[in-house]
């Protein structure tokens, strides 16, 4: 039988029982009074007959009766109870490197679109994980909070370009502290970062970032996007191609993927470095290091299936009324 606060409110029905115990008490009273008047108690016999000795236990009778139908009704009204569940969940904080070298389509159609794909698949193998999601380049911001929602999730991540981050460059530090920013309230050793990248550290504050990690310990998935042969950055304005980027001597700049640093943020704070070229495989690695860190916690989940009593309890509540019926049927209350 569920009798948690959860239905609380059906329990306030026992708060009949001692209604109806002061009624019966001063109906007794009343009736006694009553004979009084019409005659003294020595000749009380002569007019009204003797009371059998079951009606002094008879309204301890009704009481619990009325108890367990009571107890039967709110049994049979709590559809669900509170069971305890053991669930492994993970935090996850993206960290998406959005400086312009990943529009480079040394991948297709681009590095940023191969990143955003990778994200999205991973969330289709997520069950209890809650995600959040930073962009970074010379400059970082949160763009969603911690969530388990992952069709909004994915609707962010769809709409992002590197127009979102004015301040361009690659700082690896700025994302990290906004990471440890929205990590305030999760303990230590229960955070983990994806950050997805293509390495290219223009900053040279990976040490830092990688200090600060530690320091808070947050765990690191890098996944390194593009090729090492790299290729031409391009430069939109207003989402028209307007050429590629150019060194000040007037040449091409070429912008190839960077792992040194990425590994290095992953194998120092327990994490992994993946290649994120190859979606399927990179998708499966990061959800089994997921999984594989994921931190236990307990939680209280609504189940339909609640076990009731009722049947019992009704069936001790019916014996009670029956026998009241068969012993008293006048309903006599005197004592």
């Amino acid at each position: 039988m569920n009798l948690t606060l959860g239905n609380y409110w059906y329990l306030l029905l026992l708060l009949l029982l001692p209604i109806v115990g002061i009624f019966m008490y001063r109906y007794i009273n009343w009736k006694k009074k009553r004979k009084n008047i019409f005659a003294e108690s020595k000749f009380q016999g002569e007019f009204f007959p003797k009371n059998r000795g079951f009606s002094k236990v008879l309204p301890f009778l009704y009481i619990l009766a009325g108890l367990f139908l009571i107890l039967s009704i709110v049994d049979f009204l709590s559809g669900t109870e509170q069971v305890k569940s053991k669930q492994k969940i993970n935090n996850v904080m993206f960290l998406l490197d959005v400086s312009n070298s990943m529009n480079a389509q040394d991948i297709q159609t681009s590095r940023l679109n191969a990143a955003k794909n990778l994200m999205v698949q991973s969330l289709t193998k997520m069950k209890n994980d809650r995600v959040g999601l930073i962009v970074f380049a010379g400059d970082a911001q949160s763009i969603m909070p911690l969530t388990a929602d992952y069709s909004a999730a994915s609707t962010y991540i769809n709409g992002i370009e590197t127009s979102v981050m004015p301040t361009q460059g690659t700082d690896f530090l700025k994302a990290m502290q906004v990471a440890v920013e929205k990590f305030k309230n999760i303990p230590k050793g229960s955070r983990k970062v994806v950050l997805i990248s293509d390495g290219e550290d223009n900053e040279g504050n990976e040490p830092n970032a990688l200090k600060l990690a530690k320091q808070e310990g947050i765990s690191i998935v890098s996944v390194g996007i593009g090729t090492e042969e790299g290729a031409p950055v391009p430069e939109y304005i207003f989402g028209e191609l307007m050429g590629y980027k150019m060194n000040s001597s007037g040449e091409t700049v070429i912008s190839k993927r960077e792992t040194a640093a990425l590994e290095d943020l992953a194998t120092n704070t327990g994490g992994s470095y993946l290649d994120g070229n190859n979606l399927e495989n990179a998708v499966s690695e990061m959800d089994v290091d997921l999984q594989k860190s994921a931190s236990s916690t307990e939680s209280y989940v609504s189940s339909q299936t609640a076990v009731h009593y009722y049947q019992y309890t009704l069936t001790v509540s019916l014996f009670f009324f029956f026998l009241i019926f068969l012993l008293n049927p006048k309903r006599d209350f005197n004592i």
